[in-house]
């Protein structure tokens, strides 16, 4: 797959944008599982104000129904031609541009915080099923809900977009598909940004999860002490520590991008000692992780320009700061990636 993924990516975007287009056309016409605005039960909640949460918090089947079908349909046709290559000049950058605005759509303006979620906390809610049945009353059901899994698609396949662009632009101008190297760029230009993209994206997770170990320490911390109560009546921020301490794990590992440590296993990882870090274990995390914190951060500067930050700088502001920390590890993954890749296997250029 690391071989051959530029040549089957584009069509795997097409297939899956007419797939969720389709789905447009059944929404449309009244069918079941719309799980945008009125079709949401957490943003009917919010009422008027989802619209803060979710660009999408009071649409309804009828009007984004069609749109929905219409953007897969002509995701599918573009993606389609871009995984044949075709386009020249105007075109190839027409292409290139529509693909941009589906991955920004599907990455950012949909979305919300709930895809960071899920996969922050589906492996804490597994281990504390398992091993301590905490916590109680909450099950897998709760976190996966429909528009939940639904937005962490969409997301996935934004990501798709990105991929099936990047094949598709190295191609189109003559450079190796799988690697970006031509015979006049060697692809090493990230490489000097790696180490102060690691060290933004190791401080920024840390003001987040500074504020989440205070609550769970008993420190209020700007938030309303009923609301505080009712937090640590119902294991709120105990989860919210837990969800931080894997975020400084995170933190932690990232600095595997510039160190010894993440090229070769350490002395103490028994059965692994001395071996080399397989690069996709560095490169894939740190990108999926990029891609949650951005757009889950991007919608906290939304909710802080639309809602004010009067009453929520503690809750909300950490998180203003995601999208940088996105960039960053994002950054820092592609230096990781282009200083250890070595000889491409397609085009054997070092």
């Amino acid at each position: 797959m690391r071989k051959n993924w530029p040549h089957f990516i584009g069509y795997a975007t097409a297939a899956a944008s007419l797939i969720y287009g389709g789905l447009g056309l059944l929404w449309a016409f009244g069918g079941p599982g719309y799980p945008f605005g009125t079709g949401d039960p957490d943003m009917v909640e919010e009422g008027s104000a989802a619209i803060h949460g979710n660009l999408l918090g009071l649409s309804t089947p009828e009007i984004a129904g069609p749109s929905i079908a219409a953007a897969g349909l002509a995701g599918a046709v573009v993606a389609f031609l871009m995984a044949r290559g075709i386009g020249r000049a105007g075109v190839r950058g027409t292409l290139i541009g529509i693909a941009a605005v589906m991955a920004f759509g599907l990455t950012i303006v949909v979305q919300d915080y709930r895809p960071l979620t899920v996969v922050a906390y589906l492996p804490i809610l597994a281990v504390g099923k398992l091993l301590f049945g905490w916590p109680e009353g909450v099950g897998l059901g709760s976190l996966l809900k429909w528009p939940s899994v639904n937005l962490t698609i969409l997301l996935f396949l934004g990501l798709a977009w990105i991929f099936t662009a990047v094949a598709y632009a190295r191609r189109t101008r003559g450079a190796c598909a799988n690697c970006g190297r031509d015979d006049v760029h060697d692809g090493h230009g990230l490489v000097k940004w790696g180490k102060p993209a690691v060290i933004t994206a190791m401080i920024i997770p840390l003001i987040y999860c500074a504020t989440r170990w205070l609550w769970a320490l008993g420190f209020s911390l700007g938030i309303d002490e009923q609301w505080y109560r009712e937090g640590q009546e119902n294991g709120l921020w105990l989860a919210g520590a837990a969800l931080a301490s894997m975020g400084a794990v995170g933190a932690l590992l990232t600095l595997g991008l510039i160190q010894r440590w993440g090229e070769v296993f350490p002395r103490w990882m028994i059965g692994l000692r001395g071996k080399r870090v397989p690069i996709m274990l560095a490169v894939v995390p740190a990108t999926i992780v990029a891609i949650l914190v951005i757009s889950a951060g991007t919608m906290y500067i939304r909710m802080a320009f639309t809602m004010g930050v009067e009453d929520k700088w503690v809750t909300n502001m950490p998180e203003t700061l995601w999208p940088v920390w996105g960039g960053a590890l994002f950054l820092a993954a592609l230096a990781y990636l282009q200083r250890r890749r070595g000889t491409c296997r397609v085009c054997s250029r070092a």
